[in-house]
């Protein structure tokens, strides 16, 4: 299995830049209120939302395009990590004096990213030496 047919197709640089973006606003939506800045209001929430739709977005149009079972999995985990962000941002605005669910589904949400971040570089570095 050569590189291109292990990686596929590489994603357009907006998608990737759009998930970068969407990760920082979903990290700035998080520490906001946790570090006490309420006086903002629910701006929070706001950018919290938009970095969530924005790694949503940017996951749905990254697909991976290659011939590796493992790697096409976890690819598809990292999109579900946009999902739980989503569902966290319902939260927000659902039950809006509690923040145990909203912050319940951005660690399981950034526990999945952390995963397939570790997970698929090893992937494709095992895979490229099981080819030689």
């Amino acid at each position: 299995m050569n590189t291109s047919d292990l990686l596929g197709k590489q994603p357009a640089r907006i998608w990737l830049i759009l998930a970068t973006v969407g990760m920082l606003l979903i990290v700035v939506g998080t520490l906001l209120p946790i570090f006490g800045h309420y006086f903002y209001g629910a701006t929070y929430k706001y950018i919290y939302t938009a970095g969530a739709v924005l790694l949503l977005v940017s996951r749905l149009f990254t697909r991976y395009t290659g011939k590796h079972d493992r790697l096409r999995r976890l690819y598809r985990l990292e999109s579900w990590s946009a999902i739980f962000f989503c569902v966290a941002s319902f939260f927000m605005f659902y039950e809006p004096l509690s923040a145990r669910d909203w912050l319940a589904f951005t660690l399981a949400g950034g526990a999945v990213q952390v995963y397939t971040s570790i997970m698929i570089p090893l992937t494709i570095k095992r895979a490229a030496h099981e080819k030689e």
